[in-house]
């Protein structure tokens, strides 16, 4: 082994997600070339249900943001990392007062903090999905649905091509259904919301696609980790008939997460209609591909 392999192979890097419904940390190195997870956390903050509701975060809210942020950053200390990322996804790009945030921000964790723009997230998870593959198809799409916005990213030999974003995702369609369940008649509305929101998203059509997010996530536990047509409409027909606490209870998942399932699925089914393929579920995403970045540019320093 090289000095400089040596080197990279001791080097861990952090990344925290400040997300519309959660906020992640990732803690990783990196072995024979490979991202190697040594440490994940989440806590559910929903930022983007009183971004939907007020147009801003309040006072309390970023309170609780920042002190989560500031635990996430000491956890990724305690495991020695070499560079901090704070990416701010959606939050930073459609709240009133998203400055305020990403300053407070910048001041509790004593990182650099980034607001992504929707590209720029669509990029990053298209990065973490190739990432986290043995063997990259010759042509694949990665569908990032997060609570506020959705990025479509189609690339060929691992190389993104086209990029697309919308700002419609789980938390922004469940607060179009006012009911808990919402029943049949609601979801068919939501659904020709997001079809008329997604109307001329014409991808090129990839060999392989993937998902990944934490509605993609959740929802393997639904149906599987293959999305298909006839799986989102089995999925989302037996979410429509049960209550958030219902859907908790059932699949294993945090109330919080159960709430926006539904509307996450919607956005999902419609995404895959359009690719036209089923969509695989990865276990990778935005903040491998961030991790991966901080790997290349901490290399070339």
């Amino acid at each position: 082994m090289s000095d400089t392999t040596a080197t990279i192979a001791r080097v861990r890097v952090g990344v925290v997600d400040v997300g519309s419904n959660t906020v992640r940390l990732l803690v990783a190195a990196r072995r024979s070339g490979s991202l190697e997870t040594l440490a994940e956390d989440r806590e559910y903050l929903q930022l983007g249900e009183e971004i939907e509701r007020l147009g801003w975060i309040s006072e309390s809210k970023l309170r609780e943001t920042i002190e989560c942020v500031r635990r996430f950053g000491a956890r990724a200390s305690d495991f020695g990392v070499n560079q901090l990322d704070v990416v701010v996804t959606a939050p930073g790009r459609r709240a009133a007062n998203a400055d305020e945030l990403v300053h407070a921000l910048a001041e509790g964790a004593n990182a650099r903090v980034r607001v992504l723009s929707a590209e720029e997230e669509g990029l990053f998870a298209f990065e973490g999905v190739v990432a986290g593959l043995k063997q990259i198809p010759e042509s694949v799409a990665v569908c990032d649905s997060g609570g506020g916005s959705t990025e479509l990213v189609v690339g060929v030999a691992g190389e993104p091509h086209w990029v697309r974003s919308v700002d419609v995702g789980s938390l922004t369609v469940r607060s179009l259904l006012t009911e808990d369940p919402p029943g049949r008649r609601a979801v068919d509305a939501a659904r020709l919301h997001v079809r008329e929101r997604l109307d001329g998203i014409a991808p090129p059509i990839p060999k392989s696609a993937y998902a990944t997010g934490g509605t993609a996530r959740a929802l393997r536990r639904v149906v599987g980790r293959t999305l298909d047509a006839q799986g989102f409409d089995d999925a989302i027909g037996r979410l429509a008939k049960r209550s958030a606490r219902e859907i908790a209870a059932k699949y294993e998942l945090d109330e919080r997460r159960a709430w926006t399932l539904l509307g996450g699925a919607i956005v999902l089914a419609e995404m895959q209609l359009r690719l036209g393929i089923p969509l695989e579920v990865s276990r990778t995403g935005m903040r491998e591909g961030v991790a991966a970045v901080a790997f290349s540019e901490l290399a070339a320093a």
